[in-house]
């Protein structure tokens, strides 16, 4: 059975699927590893455990008479590094994105590029310290400047796995576009900063998204892809599938609002509200602004749950009921325009201060803190949504299964089609679809993402 490999490398778990012509799973392994600690104490990835587990993944799979492996490609999560020396062999751990960044060091930087302000509407980057991939480099080479003599290329982790297969050192255009600091998106290129640095001394050059180089394991051919930033991936089976302009709410911890169809410069009042822009697979921008919606609901049903005696869990039993949510809240947010949405836009919602005993009921006080939560995610948003031509809304992630967020988010969109989504492993399938026409002659299924329609209700 041709088949073609996509590993999809997260924080937490670590996965290989094998998707046939079709793009149905036919094969899944999974793995965990402990953190390790760096040089400083500070937690990272165990670099060499996951290449261990990659390369003996591969090789099993290749001993798998039932398969033929014909293509090969990496989705993984962004802003981390792996710098390996002339010999290819990894010069540092893996340092974690969330690892502190030296104070003094990021305030210097930025009084020398123009300040923060400019500085992150050229690169689109809001400041994130270590999130911004290109300030490790930036800090390896001022307080580590022996390390940074020693490395002969930094490839971001997705590069990295494609080059313990094909011993070829590339970068990708979906790693370097996501909140790195690296790229004037303006002018579309490598920001002048990298240059008087000598950081582009470090960097690979750009590998096509959508191609695949010839290369081979054990003996075998085997097309090669570059690799993807996950939530790059994520997005293409969407833009596969779906011509006409839409949003893409991808729901979880973070709901991150993605609009391909939106390539307007980011304001500096748009990186105040958490906007980014991200790279999609093919080198345009994408307009994205973040909330932190999934954690607040994290915190707010344990709130609840403590409150009424119930489990945490109790909230997936609540169905949306219109009459509990009075006029104002069943539309929470809606007809809210920019201007409103920066100043509706806080980090949390309003139910954190909400006094819980005016509410006669969990079900009662739930469907209040969701119009709440609402409120914020119509407000974030409406920033990607504005001035742009988009009509569908899709939603996948944790959020797509929530009646209340779904129902609410129709609501306040009346003007819009708003669909929960649902696709299995879209990272994956992202990056097995990103190289479809190098490895794949038959069409791909147009049922693999499921949608199901929400429209406007009334009390």
């Amino acid at each position: 059975m041709p088949v073609i490999a996509i590993f999809d490398i997260g924080k937490t778990n670590k996965k290989l699927f094998l998707f046939d012509e079709q793009y149905n799973i036919v094969l899944e392994k999974s793995e965990q590893f402990a953190e390790i600690t760096d040089e400083d104490g500070d937690a990272c990835e165990d670099l060499t455990a996951l290449t261990n587990w990659v390369r003996a993944c591969l090789q099993d799979v290749f001993n798998d008479a039932r398969f033929q492996v014909r293509a090969l490609n990496f989705s993984t999560y962004g802003a981390s590094f792996v710098h390996i020396d002339k010999e290819g062999k990894a010069a540092a751990p893996l340092y974690n994105y969330l690892k502190p960044y030296p104070a003094g060091l990021q305030e210097g930087f930025y009084q020398k590029y123009g300040g923060e302000i400019t500085f992150s509407i050229y690169t689109a980057s809001p400041v994130l310290g270590n999130l911004n991939s290109g300030m490790q480099l930036y800090r390896l080479k001022y307080t580590k400047p022996e390390l940074f003599e020693r490395i002969h290329y930094s490839l971001h982790l997705p590069q990295y796995m494609s080059f313990l297969v094909t011993g070829r050192a590339y970068s990708d255009i979906t790693s370097i576009g996501c909140h790195t600091g690296l790229w004037n998106f303006p002018q579309n290129h490598y920001h002048e900063w990298i240059y008087r640095e000598a950081i582009n001394e470090k960097l690979a050059n750009i590998f096509p998204s959508d191609q695949l180089m010839h290369s081979q394991f054990q003996g075998q051919a085997l097309l090669t892809g570059v690799g993807l930033h996950d939530s790059s991936a994520a997005l293409i089976p969407y833009l596969f599938h779906f011509t006409e302009p839409f949003v893409l709410l991808s729901t979880g911890t973070w709901c991150i609002a993605l609009n391909p169809f939106n390539q307007t410069r980011l304001t500096y009042e748009e990186l105040q509200q958490d906007c980014l822009c991200y790279m999609e697979y093919r080198g345009k921008p994408i307009k994205a602004s973040r909330l932190f919606a999934g954690y607040e609901h994290e915190q707010q049903t344990k709130r609840l749950a403590a409150h009424f005696n119930v489990s945490p869990g109790y909230y997936k039993t609540v169905a949306f009921n219109p009459e509990l949510l009075s006029g104002d809240a069943i539309t929470a947010g809606a007809g809210t325009d920019s201007k409103a949405a920066k100043s509706a836009m806080v980090q949390e919602s309003a139910f954190g201060a909400r006094d819980l005993n005016s509410f006669a009921s969990y079900e009662a006080a739930y469907h209040r803190f969701m119009a709440d939560l609402m409120t914020q995610q119509v407000a974030s948003l409406n920033l990607v949504l504005h001035n742009s031509p988009v009509k569908k809304i899709f939603v996948d992630g944790g959020f797509s299964k929530n009646p209340l967020y779904m129902n609410l988010l129709a609501n306040a969109f009346p003007k819009h089609e708003v669909y929960a989504a649902s696709m299995a492993q879209a990272s994956a399938m992202g990056a097995a679809l990103a190289v479809h026409s190098a490895w794949n002659k038959t069409n791909p299924s147009s049922d693999l993402i499921e949608l199901k329609a929400y429209s406007l209700s009334k009390v």
